[in-house]
């Protein structure tokens, strides 16, 4: 169940009233006129099966509600209420199978744009990243990827592109590219220093078997990336935190990153020219299956609500 909260100007807040009532997917519905200040209008309060929240949110749109008042969603732990049982009964389809259009839109235009902290955990991601390639260590490469926060532009382009925002895409492709180029530039910079200085070798930057699969891009790269964009946006859109960490493992970016820095550090060329191979190989294939995936989810969820699965 989702609970929401609505105001609404008195000229509209019957027919919004009106609309809630007679959806069988909404419970517990309070109104409480005239009770947002400013002249805002009624207060309105209501929990609604998730599954059928993009219905409501549909009449939300037509009745006005976000040009002249306001809708504030939020997910409650756990609702204990008869009323909710039956509402979530009533809701066509599966609970995990709902997705909130509205929400994945506001998040998607949160994560495009660039942010401080974006950039601090790119980097730290990319040095550690760097540090696992030059020691050979796996962990220290599955530390990157759980660490690098790439998925949140990729995912807001993903959105961008099936709802033909070319303004977001923009901006998610400014966050996604610029942060990996600026990161880059600044482990290069460190591990410059550090191989001039004699603290690392060409040899420790340029081999190593456990962590060789970074420059060596192949067309399993690629079917990877496909199942991790397909996972990844389902797990966004289904509130599946934990399979999200399951992706973050599952894809050569950051790491890619890291490695191309180093090996451009030392002068191995090659090597970092396959690692930049790797990196667009696993950002395209998260894009293209992100965005298909939302786009299946976009076409089939009228028939699921139509058919009452």
């Amino acid at each position: 169940m989702l609970s929401v909260r609505v105001t609404a100007p008195d000229d509209i807040s019957a027919t919004v009233q009106a609309a809630l009532t007679a959806d069988p997917c909404v419970c517990d519905l309070a109104v409480m006129p005239g009770a947002a200040l400013g002249g805002a209008g009624d207060l309105l309060l209501f929990d609604v099966a998730r599954e059928g929240v993009d219905t409501v949110m549909e009449a939300l749109r037509q009745a006005e509600v976000p040009e002249r008042g306001s809708i504030v969603v939020t997910e409650p732990m756990t609702v204990v209420a008869d009323a909710a049982r039956a509402a979530e009964d009533a809701a066509q389809g599966h609970p995990a199978d709902g997705v909130l259009w509205a929400q994945l839109a506001d998040k998607s235009r949160e994560d495009a744009r660039p942010s401080v902290n974006f950039f601090v955990f790119l980097l730290l991601a990319t040095l550690i990243a760097g540090v696992g390639r030059l020691l050979d260590q796996p962990i220290l490469i599955i530390g990157a990827m759980v660490v690098g926060p790439e998925f949140a532009p990729i995912s807001s382009l993903c959105y961008a592109i099936v709802r033909r925002k070319g303004r977001l895409a923009g901006w998610s492709l400014t966050t996604l590219f610029g942060g990996f180029a600026g990161c880059m530039v600044i482990a290069w910079a460190l591990w410059a220093a550090l191989y001039h200085l004699g603290v690392t070798t060409y040899d420790q930057a340029t081999t190593g078997p456990a962590t060789q699969f970074i420059v060596s891009p192949d067309a399993w790269s690629f079917v990877i990336a496909v199942l991790a964009g397909i996972a990844g946006v389902l797990s966004l859109t289904s509130e599946k935190s934990s399979a999200l960490v399951g992706v973050f493992i599952s894809i050569t970016t950051v790491p890619a990153v890291g490695t191309a820095a180093l090996t451009l550090a030392v002068g191995a060329w090659s090597q970092a020219f396959s690692a930049g191979v790797q990196l667009l190989v696993n950002v395209a294939g998260l894009v293209i299956a992100g965005a298909a995936t939302l786009f299946v989810q976009m076409q089939i969820a009228p028939h699921l609500r139509r058919s009452g699965r």
